[in-house]
């Protein structure tokens, strides 16, 4: 797969099959379009392509800054292998004013060279929201697309976005965000150093900053996988700010893994959150703080099978 920033940078004259939106996530309901995407890409021998909406220069100059569930490289790292293209589309004032008329004809047509456009029952596109599926319906035959309308993914009663993972993650149910994103909610980040303090204490820990424009669940405890050096081992996880320790107040992930003994500093590992076993704690000792560390590392041994 090709990463691309910016429209203009991408050259390729073949035909395509498309999709847009800002897949932030990338949860079931995403995947539906990539799945069909690289399909007719695939079937057509035509690029697929996933053109990505960068929404942060818009925010940034509006003042807001929304946290997401996703930064570019592990959107990269989860379309690895399933399109040709991944575009990422810088969404700044002037891209918000382009008409839905010249999307359709400069983009979809006249850059992208689509054969076939996939995207969900509510994409809307261009100035003030203009274009929408049936306005992309009414140029099909003018453009030379076929047009695949995706119906929305759900789960239960409810259809699953970007929104409604948010709101499953603040409330620390990982269990509901794996089922809706379809893989485990977690990070990639470098392993940095700490106080060393869990090595002395005789469980040493990963320490890996949780970045400040990604969604955090609740401070706590999780049961985790870590994947370091392409291998992966189970262990437990501390989500928070280690208020028994410092007064920092800085957002961190601490790992402890189960059968791990190397050294990791530096390196860039992914840690996907499976379980909340409880809220962080403030202890009124490093001594209460091991005892139940120590409780924490049997129960987790427990779940993966590991204590027998």
């Amino acid at each position: 797969m090709q990463y691309i920033r910016g429209l203009s940078n991408y050259n390729d004259s073949g035909k395509s099959a498309v999709t847009f939106g800002k897949f932030d996530g990338l949860h079931k309901g995403h995947q539906k379009l990539v799945k069909k995407v690289r399909e007719f890409g695939e079937k057509n021998k035509i690029n697929s392509i996933v053109c990505a909406f960068d929404m942060r220069p818009l925010w940034e100059e509006k003042g807001l800054n929304p946290q997401l569930l996703m930064n570019g490289k592990e959107q990269q790292m989860h379309l690895e292998g399933q399109v040709d293209y991944l575009i990422e589309c810088p969404f700044t004032r002037e891209f918000s004013q382009i008409p839905a008329e010249e999307f359709i004809k400069d983009i979809i047509k006249g850059l992208f060279h689509a054969d076939y456009v996939v995207v969900g029952t509510d994409f809307c596109f261009g100035h003030d929201k203009q274009g929408d599926i049936h306005m992309l319906a009414a140029y099909e035959k003018e453009c030379g697309y076929d047009l695949v309308v995706v119906e929305k993914e759900r789960y239960e009663d409810r259809i699953i976005s970007s929104t409604y993972v948010k709101e499953v993650l603040r409330s620390g149910d990982m269990k509901l965000a794996s089922r809706l994103l379809g893989y485990p909610y977690g990070l990639t980040g470098i392993v940095e150093h700490g106080k060393k303090l869990g090595r002395t204490l005789g469980f040493p820990t990963f320490n890996v900053a949780w970045p400040k424009a990604k969604i955090a669940p609740p401070n706590g405890v999780y049961l985790c996988d870590v994947t370091v050096d392409k291998d992966r081992y189970h262990g437990i996880a501390n989500v928070g700010v280690k208020p028994t320790v410092t007064s920092e107040n800085r957002l961190l992930i601490e790992s402890f893994l189960f059968g791990y003994a190397g050294s990791a500093y530096g390196k860039e590992v992914t840690i996907e959150l499976l379980s909340m076993c409880r809220p962080e704690q403030k202890f009124d000792s490093i001594e209460e703080m091991k005892a139940c560390i120590d409780r924490d590392i049997e129960a987790g041994k427990h779940f993966f099978g590991m204590d027998k």
